[in-house]
């Protein structure tokens, strides 16, 4: 019976030697070591500022809170009946089966933003800023709002919303499309043209296979765009108006 489990695994020194000995490509390759320092040192870099820790705690705290009224939100705008719209667009074509598209165009952009963000706590923290103010913004929408389905929906089945939800499928969550603005919100906040051009057409993807498949109106796909482009710029309004005061108040 072995008293230490982990003396069967390789330390981290010994997993170095190995790389520096037998690996040999002609692209450098990542120990776990230097993945970790990669990805740690722009956020203690970050955290050393006493704004920027501030601006993290405050942020995390909203998110929860924001998430969890979400949940609650939508369960109850599940039950709420609402209007079906005469959507000329909708009009054109049937429904079509685009469930598998839209997710891996969602999360793959989801994966690809959080990798790329991670180098950058600035932007990672202004992202989860507007996605906060975007949430407040459409739980008002949708309050305001009250939608039924388009006719002819083939329901979107997200395994991630119905696992941290309450596990119903949600269609009445409409106005405006969450996926089409966060998808764009990443547009935004991302570093380089390379990365802004793909997130752009994965927003357009998105935002034609949830209309092809009658889960949202057109109207909640374009507003989408214009409510996400508005947070980010109260988002970055509201900085520098933080930033302001934080040096007005340093200066007194």
């Amino acid at each position: 019976m072995c008293d230490n489990p982990l003396q069967f695994f390789p330390s981290l020194s010994t997993l170095q030697r190995y790389e520096a000995k037998f690996v040999r490509f002609p692209f450098p390759l990542f120990s776990l070591s230097s993945v970790i320092r990669e990805y740690i040192a722009p956020f203690r870099k970050a955290c050393s500022q006493r704004d920027f820790l501030l601006q993290l705690a405050a942020t995390a705290l909203a998110l929860v809170v924001s998430l969890l009224g979400l949940t609650h939100f939508l369960d109850a705008v599940e039950r709420r009946p609402g209007a079906v719209l005469s959507d000329p667009v909708l009009a054109l074509f049937p429904a079509i089966e685009l469930t598998w598209l839209t997710f891996i165009m969602i999360y793959a952009g989801l994966v690809i933003a959080l990798v790329v963000l991670l180098h950058h706590p600035d932007r990672l923290l202004l992202a989860a800023q507007v996605y906060v103010l975007m949430i407040v913004v459409r739980i008002v929408a949708m309050t305001l709002t009250p939608l039924d389905p388009p006719t002819g929906i083939i329901v979107l089945r997200d395994p991630f919303v119905e696992f941290f939800g309450t596990g119903q499928t949600l269609t009445r969550d409409l106005f405006f499309s969450g996926h089409t603005a966060t998808l764009f919100l990443f547009s935004r906040v991302v570093p380089g043209r390379a990365l802004r051009i793909f997130f752009l057409l994965a927003t357009s993807v998105v935002g034609a296979a949830v209309i092809l498949q009658h889960v949202h109106y057109a109207i909640d796909v374009f507003s989408a765009l214009f409510f996400a482009y508005g947070c980010y710029h109260i988002a970055l309004a509201l900085r520098r108006v933080s930033s302001n005061n934080t040096e007005s108040g340093t200066r007194l």
